[in-house]
């Protein structure tokens, strides 16, 4: 998606999974366009890479005596009763960990500070090892980093990047802050030579591009890029390139500030997001605000930067079916990826869901993708009756794709109650966005299923994500734990002291990085209940005991009047407004032409029965019309799906609103 003029343009290409830059400078020579360039990326590389276990080889550097914290970690156990579970294997191979003699209390005094010698046999034992990367995490260097920095500054003779903890994460819970500093040094050096590659692919003019020639070095860069963060704010490529710990959740973040944007639009503000993709489904609840989260888990590993609060599971478009042991219709997490695909798209060979959409009649195969991509239906039909008779199954094959879709509805129907029913929310108080390629597919039916009033499905759904990047202000997390205990009165004054040398750190990082504008800052703190083990976030302003005591007992059910307060962690976040200006969104402008004709009618599955349904083209809908189910609406980036009896508009923002009705009992 990019910005032409103030006016919205889209998109799509097939991703290029061993490299996806070239995608993207494929996408820049169809566009045409001209540099110099400002490229807002949001990156799935860093992901990918942890999932795969890819990552560079990393050493890793810690207090004495506590090397091997990262893999005794919190000893919870992910199934009570199971004693043969396997256990998630850390980052970083024991072979690998070095003791650094040092030792700093809790409350930052130094008890024993490194000798010159020590630190001599220390970086030469690193170096001998060859590591990629390396992550240094000293016992308590959040209360005082001085030690820190002497061990770091001996460790700049490995010449290899270095990850930094009380400059990564100055925050209690020693296993997540270990663990949150190795996957930065794991990451760091396959995303600095990917952003590497990008920058040059960007900076090449057209023509270049097309020759495959090199940039040629020296005067100004072409392109400026930034990168998407977790958090919901993008940040130099230069910051990027430095944490990309701070990355993992890229994608879907741009997805779910590009849903509260559209929603907004609309006039809603509590919205639940739903962005099915080809590999997987990212949920989440957003009730009026944005707030990131920080404590998060990827691939089973702890993570403490700021993360937006995103529920994922292995159910998407290219979600492989197959039976199990028991005879059980299973589908995902397995994925059969952008190659070889879906059946329908020419190389697969395992069904899909996108395949079982096809054959229940709700992808229509000569409008994918606008019709510049037709979907193989014979080819599909004949390899998945093979495939039942392989298995030796009784069903039909539109059977099959109807068990498909519904067991990947359970999926994601299980996901959004976690970040709703679970976290002390009423779906039914929501309206759900449904965006990514399958979003509008599956949406509707989903909320009949929680009881969900209203789906909304934005324009360009497809490109939802690229769009939020593209609205997304410039973003930038501080924090630092201070474990304070308090009975009556809260230390005020000294939480603003702390809060203003948070605040001088984000002005001259927003400087350096050459940001210019007004900052808005969130301060924030962790509190907790003296006694308990963890802590919820509360906006520091007003109230924040009174204000405590309402979250926690929105959250849990309960609270205490006379009970002492924790204040473990300060954070602060500092806010830009996004410099992209967009004049409207792509379809917020109707024509005066009159519109909303049915391009054809199609015979659809819906609850086991074939019915007539209405074909529309999103294109032609009129923004004062009023229009029934079953229908299908089609568009260049996704297809949606009303089932009979709802009600669809769309509304003068350009979003596709659906009121939903529940099924008869």
């Amino acid at each position: 998606m990019w910005l032409e003029r103030g006016r919205l343009r889209m998109l799509k290409v097939f991703s290029t999974p061993t490299d996806p830059s070239q995608a993207i400078a494929q996408a820049l020579e169809k566009i045409g366009t001209h540099a110099p360039l400002t490229l807002l990326h949001g990156t799935t590389v860093g992901t990918n890479t942890l999932l795969q276990r890819k990552g560079a080889r990393v050493a890793l550097v810690t207090t004495a005596g506590f090397e091997d914290a990262i893999e005794i970690g919190r000893q919870a156990r992910p199934k009570l009763y199971d004693f043969f579970f396997d256990r998630v294997e850390p980052l970083v191979s024991s072979e690998l960990r070095f003791g650094a003699e040092e030792r700093t209390t809790s409350d930052g005094e130094i008890l024993k500070r490194p000798e010159p010698k020590e630190l001599a046999r220390l970086a030469t034992q690193v170096r001998q090892a060859n590591p990629q990367s390396i992550a240094l995490c000293l016992l308590f260097s959040f209360a005082n980093p001085a030690n820190e920095r002497a061990v770091a500054q001996a460790l700049k003779s490995a010449a290899v990047p270095l990850s930094i903890s009380h400059e990564i994460l100055p925050e209690f819970r020693e296993y997540e802050r270990i663990s949150t500093v190795v996957m930065n040094a794991y990451l760091q050096p396959v995303m600095q030579q990917y952003l590497e590659r990008l920058a040059a692919r960007a900076a090449k003019p057209a023509r270049d591009r097309r020759a495959n020639n090199p940039a040629k070095p020296g005067g100004k860069p072409a392109a400026r890029i930034f990168v998407m963060q977790s958090s919901g704010g993008i940040t130099a490529l230069s910051a990027a390139s430095r944490e990309p710990v701070r990355t993992l959740l890229s994608g879907p973040a741009g997805g779910m500030v590009g849903a509260a944007a559209a929603a907004r639009r609309s006039g809603f503000q509590r919205i639940i997001t739903f962005d099915m993709g080809g590999t997987s489904t990212d949920v989440a609840l957003i009730n009026k605000e944005i707030r990131p989260g920080s404590q998060s888990e990827i691939a089973g590993l702890p993570i403490g930067v700021p993360m937006l609060d995103i529920h994922t599971v292995g159910a998407g478009g290219g979600s492989v079916a197959r039976f199990d042991a028991a005879g059980a219709l299973r589908v995902g997490p397995e994925s059969a990826g952008a190659d070889p695909g879906p059946i329908c798209y020419g190389r697969g060979l395992l069904p899909t869901v996108t395949d079982a959409n096809l054959i229940m009649g709700r992808l229509q195969a000569q409008q994918f993708l606008g019709g510049d991509f037709v979907l193989d239906v014979e080819r599909t039909r004949r390899i998945m009756k093979d495939w039942l008779r392989e298995e030796r199954s009784q069903l039909s094959l539109e059977q099959f794709a109807a068990g498909i879709v519904r067991v990947v509805n359970a999926t994601m129907e299980k996901a959004i109650r976690v970040v709703s029913i679970e976290r002390g929310y009423d779906p039914r108080e929501f309206a759900l966005v449904a965006f990514g390629g399958a979003g509008g597919l599956h949406a509707c039916e989903l909320a009949q299923a929680l009881g969900i009033p209203r789906v909304i499905v934005p324009a360009m759904p497809g490109a939802l994500s690229a769009f939020g990047i593209l609205a997304s202000d410039v973003v930038k997390d501080y924090s630092r734990t201070v474990l304070w205990r308090v009975s009556n009165n809260l230390p005020t004054k000294q939480l603003e002291r702390e809060f203003a040398i948070l605040r001088r750190h984000a002005d001259r990082d927003f400087r350096e990085e050459g940001w210019r504008g007004r900052i808005r800052y969130l301060p924030s703190v962790d509190v907790r209940y003296r006694g308990q083990g963890y802590e919820l976030n509360v906006l520091f302003g007003g109230n924040l005991a009174a204000d405590f005591a309402k979250e926690h007992e929105r959250r849990y059910g309960y609270k205490y009047d006379r009970r002492d307060l924790e204040l473990i962690t300060l954070r602060l976040r500092g806010i830009m407004q996004s410099q992209q200006r967009i004049k409207s969104h792509p379809l917020s402008a109707r024509s005066s032409q009159p519109g909303g004709t049915k391009s054809a009618r199609s015979r659809v599955s819906f609850g086991g029965r074939g019915i007539e349904t209405d074909l529309y083209s999103r294109a032609d809908l009129e923004a004062v019309g009023k229009y029934s189910g079953p229908a299908i609406v089609a568009e260049y980036s996704a297809t949606t799906i009303i089932p009979p009896g709802m009600t669809f508009r769309l509304d003068r923002a350009g979003n596709l609103v659906i009121d939903v009705v529940r099924p008869r009992a």
